[in-house]
């Protein structure tokens, strides 16, 4: 059977992309760190494995067993406010373990074609927009860092050692099924609460930061055509336009008849320092190459968001 193996299979991308390859018969694997407990988004028919992401020989032992044809590597340490935290687990998981990855492929002959998620953080605070492939890297936190140097080691080893790999430039992306330590969450979950009845103000940050949003399922669409292309190389994907937080507001508390203005409180407290520059993405080179679009606007992206989170709604945070 055509196996796939899958890190961050717990995540939104994991998630998608795990349904995705299910609905087409395909055999998926979760790769999942030791301990760590069971997919939050279970996906029927996935099967699990173990890897302390530190043990190249126990990793190289597992790729010769399971023999995978692709390879996704979604699994990070921290994002958003946390990509400032803890620089050294930071730099090991999300730089480090993924050259051990590549090393492995490599050790077992390199027939398995590699996709790394990387991150429009490697850009920073750059001073060019919008940014495409050969844009300069001026990565501005140890998590951008990280990526950039799993970015370089994916190109390493497929110029130097022929491996399949392919680096997917990742812009923000979003789904109901993006983790609750993020704004895009944070700000539908409030609305479905206040819906609800319970009438308690979202205490946000600066409501101006724009973001380039897409809708992860269509990313991961974009990161399998990658993996099923005749050559390997790295893309940007991106929807090529900027949304601010506000507008996020505007359009999620709209979308239930309410206007954020009277709910949404821009708070000092919230706010953290960001130094990047206008982080938008070109991702023409995919578009011609691949022949990939972004299908979900920002205005069904939110929607989409916030009605899960009614659907979803935890009955005590609702008013009796």
């Amino acid at each position: 059977m055509n196996t796939v193996l899958i890190t961050g299979i717990s995540g939104q991308d994991g998630s998608y992309l795990a349904e995705q390859l299910r609905g087409e018969g395909r055999r998926v694997i979760g790769l999942l760190r030791q301990g760590r407990a069971a997919p939050v988004h279970r996906v029927e028919g996935i099967e699990i494995a173990e890897w302390d992401f530190v043990d190249i020989a126990a990793l190289r032992s597992l790729l010769h067993t399971l023999q995978p044809l692709e390879f996704y590597n979604f699994a990070a340490f921290s994002t958003g406010a946390g990509m400032y935290d803890d620089a050294v687990a930071i730099g090991e998981f999300n730089g480090i373990a993924v050259a051990r990855m590549l090393q492995a492929i490599a050790e077992t002959g390199g027939s398995i074609r590699f996709c790394q998620a990387s991150s429009s953080e490697m850009f920073g605070d750059t001073t060019d927009a919008p940014q495409d492939e050969t844009t300069p890297f001026r990565p501005q936190s140890p998590y951008g860092a990280a990526k950039l140097f799993a970015h370089t080691t994916v190109r390493a080893y497929r110029e130097r050692h022929g491996v399949f790999a392919c680096s997917a430039i990742l812009y923000n992306h979003e789904s109901p099924r993006r983790g609750s330590a993020f704004v895009t969450r944070k700000i539908a979950d409030a609305v479905a609460r206040i819906q609800a009845g319970r009438r308690e103000p979202l205490h946000l940050g600066n409501l101006e930061a724009r973001r380039d949003w897409g809708y992860a399922p269509d990313y991961v669409q974009a990161m399998r055509l990658m993996l099923a292309h005749d050559v390997a190389d790295d893309y940007v994907v991106a929807t090529g336009i900027l949304h601010s937080v506000r507008e996020f507001c505007e359009v999620a508390f709209s979308h239930v008849g309410l206007d954020y203005r009277d709910w949404v409180v821009e708070s000092v407290a919230d706010l953290r320092r960001d130094t990047r520059g206008p982080l938008v993405g070109s991702a023409t080179k995919t578009r011609d190459r691949l022949g990939w679009r972004p299908t979900t606007d920002f205005e069904t992206l939110v929607h989409l968001m916030v009605d899960a989170s009614i659907a979803s709604l935890d009955p005590k945070d609702s008013m009796s």
